[in-house]
Formats: structure tokens, C-alpha cells, sequence
């Protein structure tokens, strides 16, 4: 085939699965896993305000490292599904083996260096020295469980970049519903489990990864053979692991600026008294829970996008692409509305002192304004790098935080104390939300006209 016909044969390349078929089985996984998180962030409530304080504090290092498994996983995915969508089965296959050995290896890396820097970097977020010893008791064994954690989410990935949303899902229900069971026996200590306070939050986890990394490495070897059960050959494994980084640690890189961004929000709510850290752990959550959909978008939308892409099908991406943000802003809007008619409920689950609820009932007025336009960043993100262009993603990214999100709400903070730095959030949202719209469109513009070219 000649360059000149190759282009118009890709167009026409048959994408099977559709946005929406790939996407409404992860909706079921994420909603599963997040809100059995939840009810894990409801137990520890129980414990009292200090152990809920202590879990708000291990949010920005524990997502520090699921970061950077994210990463990975947008560059597996982005990797993987653009040589299927071409038609290379073999590259793909040797793609998701070195995918599995390599996100263990700097997983597991990152954890043994933060298990060394617990003290400073707890510290330095402003956790006081009574709150210490619960940090440590549950972040060691979180760190010890960490390449059981990651492990699945990447091979996840893999399955999601074959088309296959419906496993995945299921694997990530299986460890919610597992995790959810055992919080409240080790936690509490019923029946024969003794009572292990916040650590037996920890090893619950623990637990459940422990499960999703037999089943998920089960379905990639021996069940879908997406991955072989041996080690890739080095000069494989170095091939593929440069192409998984280059798109991964750009990834990775723009992920871990969240983490980053919620530590210096962290340090400032910590200014403003243990239970406000307490309630903005639990609103953390909440956003997790309210942004299921666009999490789960994240995830089915890079593949759609690569498979797409890799068959030429730039209009197809560009559709997908819009429907999806404006489905969001809708979405978003409707769940606002929902978190204000629940909050009483909210506050009487997770509150057990008034300043707790009141900085409760802040952070939900004011903090879900902005979801749906941040909804948009996220899945402008997820989609340049499904388009291999992870530096756009990357920049996208620090223009987000560092540019709008994290000064904004500085300024707030300075101006109007916590509702202001709730509101700077919201305004930066919207600022970076638009703003990112117009980046995607460009770039996917720019690709669309070199395609069109090629085909004359």
C-alpha cells in the first residue's frame, strides 16, 4: 500500500465499541469502589475526630502514589490501544507485560522512599505532633500494600485499551465490596478480629488489593493472554518502558500535581484547626463520590480516543470528546443539587462536633459549583494524552493548579478565611475548564488538517 492510499484506508478502519458501551461498565467499577471508600472514611468517623483528621492528612501522599499509577496507566492505555487500533497485536502484548513489571518497580520505589520521609513530609503539612503516631499506624501499612494497589490499577488499564471495560469493573467492584466488609471487623473488632483502630482500616485495604492483583494478573495471563507470565526480555522491556514513560511520566507528572496542590490546600486548612482538616478530608471524599462519571469517562475515553485515532477517525474523536463535556456539565449540576439536599445527612454521618459540620457545610455549598468545569480538565487531559501529546497535558495541568487553582485560593484564604479558599477553588475551575476546552479543540484541529492532507 502506498503512503499516498495508507491514510484513507485508516479512516476507514472499524472502531467496534462505542463511548458509551466502554463507559457504562466502569461508571458501575468506580461508583462501587469510591463508595465503599466512603463508607471506609464513615468508619474511621467513628473513631473520633483526630483519627478522621489523621486519614485527611494522608490524602495528598497517598495519592502521590496512585498518581503516578495513573500515569502509567494513561500511557499503557494510550500505547496499547493505538497499536490495536493498527492492528498490532504483538507490540501490544509485549506493551502491557512490560506495563505490569514496570509500574511495580517505581511503585514500589516511591512508597520505600515515602516510608523514609513519613516524619518531614507529614510535618510539613502541618499534622501536629499528636497526630503522628495515627499517621504512621496507618500509612506504613499502606505503603507495604502499595505495589498490590498498583498493580491492578495498570493492568486494568490493559484490559480497558482491548476494549474490555466490563472485567475491570468488576475487579474494582470486588475489592470495594471486600474492603467494605472488612473495615468495620478490624476497625472495631467484631467477632474473633481484635480491634485495631485505624490500622485496621489500613490492612483492610490491604486485603482487598491483595485480591484485585490475584485476579486481575489470573485474567491477563492465563484467562485473556494480554500479558505473558514471564518477565519481557530486557531489550523488550526497555523498548516498551520508553514508550509506556513517554507519554506516562508526562502523565504521571501532571497527576502528581494534584496531590501536590491538595498538600499546600491541606497545610492551609490546617491553620485553621484540626476539624477543619477533618471536614475537608470528608469533602475530599465527596468530590470523589460526586465525580464518579467523570472518572469513569477518564478511563473509557483515552482508549476510545487512541483506537480512534490510531484508525484515523479524528471527527469521531472530536465528537466523542464534546458530547462527553457537556453530558458532564449537566451531570455536575444535578449533583449539586443533590449534595445541598443531602448535607444534613452528610453532617450528621460524618460530623461529631459542630466546627466539623460547619466547615462541612462550607466546603459542600460552595466547592461542587466548579465540578462540572473540572470534570472538563480532567477528560481534556485524559484526551491529549490519548492523542500522545502528553506535554499539552502536563501544561494544562500547571496552568490548572499553579497558575489559577492554588493561587486563587490562597488569595481567597487570605481574603475571606475557608470560604474564601473554597471559592478561589470554584473560580479557577472555571477559568482553566474553558480554557482547556479550547486547548483540545485546537490540537485535535491541528491533527484533523494534517490527516485531511494526508489523504489529498
Amino acid at each position: 500500500m502506498s503512503s499516498a492510499t495508507a491514510p484513507r484506508a485508516m479512516l476507514t478502519a472499524p472502531v467496534a465499541p462505542t463511548l458509551w458501551s466502554m463507559t457504562w461498565p466502569v461508571i458501575f467499577g468506580v461508583a462501587t469502589l469510591i463508595s465503599f471508600n466512603f463508607i471506609d472514611t464513615l468508619f474511621i468517623s467513628f473513631l473520633g475526630t483526630e483519627e478522621l483528621a489523621a486519614v485527611g492528612f494522608t490524602f495528598p501522599v497517598s495519592f502521590t502514589v496512585i498518581s503516578l499509577t495513573i500515569g502509567l496507566g494513561i500511557g499503557t492505555s494510550a500505547v496499547m490501544a493505538r497499536k490495536l487500533g493498527s492492528n498490532d497485536e504483538v507490540g501490544a502484548r509485549q506493551v502491557g507485560s512490560s506495563a505490569i513489571y514496570l509500574a511495580a518497580l517505581l511503585v514500589g520505589s516511591l512508597a520505600l522512599l515515602l516510608f523514609f520521609l513519613t516524619e518531614p513530609i507529614f510535618h510539613t503539612l502541618g499534622a501536629t505532633t499528636e497526630l503522628m503516631p495515627l499517621i504512621k499506624q496507618y500509612m506504613y501499612i499502606w505503603y507495604a500494600g502499595a505495589v498490590l494497589l498498583v498493580v491492578p490499577m495498570v493492568g486494568n488499564s490493559v484490559l480497558r485499551a482491548s476494549g474490555d471495560t466490563k472485567t475491570p469493573s468488576l475487579i474494582m467492584g470486588l475489592g470495594g465490596l471486600l474492603n467494605a466488609i472488612l473495615d468495620p471487623l478490624l476497625i472495631f473488632g467484631l467477632g474473633p478480629f481484635p480491634a485495631l483502630g485505624i490500622q485496621g482500616a489500613a490492612l483492610a485495604s490491604v486485603i482487598s488489593w491483595l485480591v484485585g492483583f490475584s485476579l486481575i494478573i489470573y485474567w491477563l495471563v492465563w484467562r485473556r493472554k494480554l500479558i505473558d507470565g514471564r518477565p519481557p526480555v530486557l531489550a523488550i522491556f526497555i523498548r516498551s518502558a520508553k514508550r509506556l514513560l513517554s507519554i506516562g511520566l508526562p502523565a504521571a507528572g501532571a497527576n502528581m500535581l494534584t496531590p501536590l496542590a491538595m498538600a499546600v490546600l491541606t497545610a492551609i486548612v490546617a491553620t485553621h484547626g484540626a476539624p477543619a482538616v477533618a471536614a475537608f478530608g470528608v469533602g475530599i471524599r465527596l468530590e470523589s463520590l460526586a465525580s464518579v462519571v467523570i472518572l469513569a469517562l477518564s478511563m473509557s475515553l483515552p482508549p476510545f480516543i487512541s483506537q480512534n485515532f490510531g484508525a484515523g477517525n479524528m471527527e469521531r474523536v472530536r465528537s466523542a470528546y464534546k458530547t462527553s463535556l457537556f453530558f458532564i456539565l449537566g451531570l455536575q449540576l444535578a449533583i449539586y443539587l443533590l449534595l445541598l439536599l443531602l448535607l444534613p445527612g452528610i453532617q450528621t454521618a460524618f460530623a461529631r462536633d459542630a466546627a466539623v459540620a460547619e466547615v462541612l457545610a462550607l466546603f459542600v455549598w460552595i466547592m461542587p459549583l466548579g465540578y462540572g468545569l473540572q470534570g472538563w480538565i480532567i477528560l481534556t487531559n485524559s484526551s491529549l494524552n490519548a492523542l500522545h501529546k502528553p506535554m499539552h497535558a502536563l501544561s494544562l495541568s500547571v496552568v490548572r493548579l499553579f497558575v489559577t487553582f492554588v493561587p486563587l485560593s490562597i488569595l481567597g484564604n487570605a481574603l475571606a478565611g475557608l470560604p474564601g479558599l473554597f471559592m478561589g477553588g470554584v473560580l479557577a475551575n472555571i477559568i482553566t475548564g474553558v480554557v482547556s476546552y479550547n486547548w483540545f479543540m485546537r490540537t485535535s484541529g491541528a491533527e484533523l488538517k494534517q490527516l485531511q492532507v494526508a489523504v489529498k
